[in-house]
């Protein structure tokens, strides 16, 4: 008895010398500080293959640029050696980028990679790591780290992830050939070129090569290292908890859709609709929400699902989604909202149809009959207007027509003018 409560008293003591916090785990991978640490930089694509090229990027040349700025950070730390996969514009296949990695007796591949989704609708950072244990494990302790990072520059997160093929390997060709090699590795996707949220963090070579720095300290605290050059040291820090017998729960590839989505009307208040949305999914967290005005027929961009930490698996299950005046061009909108995962499978609500507008919801309807009791005064002084003119018109062809009747009388009398001047000298010839 005594035991167990010198045991129970250990463990509140150090809840409370930690703030309340829930204690970090060690790091998964043994790393002998006598040696040095080897680190193999990939930078994705090469050669013919340019990787994503939207928005007036090419993929090839971002990795190459943030691929460099990581070597040269990371190879500020004491007891490692830091080796890029190539440096120069080439085509270098998947299983000759592991095999190099392996020739150096590397302890990890990092691929450095940019994102763009098919409808140019998503947006975030991601990482993708193995599926197999323990470099399942390895790879969702440095993805932490490096989303974390990103999330504190402004980035939505999407999660350290799994992908499976149709032969039930890792999908990713970088991943699936390191961990043959038993090599761990992971491909870290900064952000989407493509969408305007993210687009601001990639478009000069600056912040190319700020995430590069990024991805080097995230590695540096991966693997507890220290920097005479840089005054840090990190040997002493703790990584986020993970198991090297089974895949981290938050890394679990969902192929389900989320389990419900609902919205209910809340009313119109301060010029803007009121609608209360929950969904909820049991197997990954909600990442976006989209909405259509219009029963389905169209949607409007993805939006971050309130709450959403796909690092701990949280997110809010329902809050209030507030549409402006502007944004409704419908007298009576037919509402519904799109649930969409960590993994991007959606579930639509219900149809939600709101209660035709207030006077001062409902949008101002162009018709050719007239604007009825709702028209505002610009648009009754207008009417005015009108009429008035089409009263002027009607004066105008009126004297018009009285003009040329009076000339077609006038044409008339001077033909029977003539005609009765013929007929009498017609006359007055034969009494002759």
């Amino acid at each position: 008895m005594r035991r167990t409560v010198g045991i129970l008293t250990i463990i509140f003591m150090a809840f409370l010398l930690s703030g309340g916090q829930v204690i970090a785990a060690p790091r998964l991978q043994e790393i002998t500080q006598e040696e040095k640490v080897v680190v193999v930089i990939d930078p994705g694509h090469g050669g013919e293959n340019l990787g994503t090229t939207q928005n007036q990027h090419t993929e090839k040349l971002m990795t190459m640029t943030t691929a460099l700025a990581m070597y040269e950070e990371l190879s500020l730390y004491d007891n490692v050696e830091v080796y890029l996969t190539h440096t120069e514009d080439r085509d270098l296949s998947l299983k000759e980028r592991a095999e190099f990695a392996q020739s150096v007796k590397a302890d990890f591949l990092f691929s450095i990679h940019y994102n763009a989704s098919e409808n140019h609708e998503m947006f975030g950072s991601e990482v993708w790591v193995s599926s197999v244990p323990p470099y399942n494990g390895y790879g969702y302790q440095f993805g932490y780290e490096i989303l974390s990072d990103l999330r504190e520059l402004g980035l939505l997160i999407r999660g350290v992830k799994t992908r499976f093929s149709s032969k039930g390997e890792d999908y990713y060709g970088i991943i699936r050939e390191s961990v043959n090699l038993g090599i761990p590795a992971v491909i870290i996707e900064h952000c989407h070129v493509d969408e305007a949220r993210d687009a601001v963090y990639c478009d000069s070579d600056e912040k190319l090569q700020e995430f590069g720095r990024m991805d080097a300290r995230a590695a540096a605290r991966y693997f507890g290292l220290k920097s005479s050059a840089l005054g840090v040291d990190y040997s002493q820090y703790s990584l986020a908890e993970a198991n090297t017998d089974s895949m981290v729960k938050e890394t679990e590839n969902d192929t389900t859709k989320p389990d419900m989505s609902r919205i209910t009307y809340s009313g119109a208040e301060d010029g803007s609709l009121t609608l209360t949305v929950t969904a909820a999914d049991d197997d990954s967290p909600l990442l976006y929400y989209s909405y259509s005005l219009d029963g389905g027929k169209t949607f409007g961009p993805r939006e971050a699902w309130p709450g959403s930490d796909t690092l701990t698996g949280e997110y809010e299950e329902s809050f209030i989604l507030h549409i402006e005046r502007e944004a409704v061009p419908y007298t009576k909108p037919e509402v519904i909202v799109r649930a969409y995962n960590q993994y991007d499978l959606y579930t639509e609500s219900n149809v939600c149809e709101v209660p035709i507008l207030s006077e001062e919801m409902q949008p101002v309807e162009e018709s050719d009959t007239g604007h009825g009791e709702n028209g505002s005064q610009e648009e009754i002084e207008r009417e005015g207007a009108g009429s008035e003119q089409g009263e002027d018109e009607d004066k105008g062809n009126i004297i018009t027509l009285l003009a040329f009747c009076l000339g077609l009388a006038s044409l008339l009398l001077i033909i029977l003018t003539i005609m009765q001047g013929i007929f009498y000298h017609n006359h007055r010839k034969r009494r002759r």
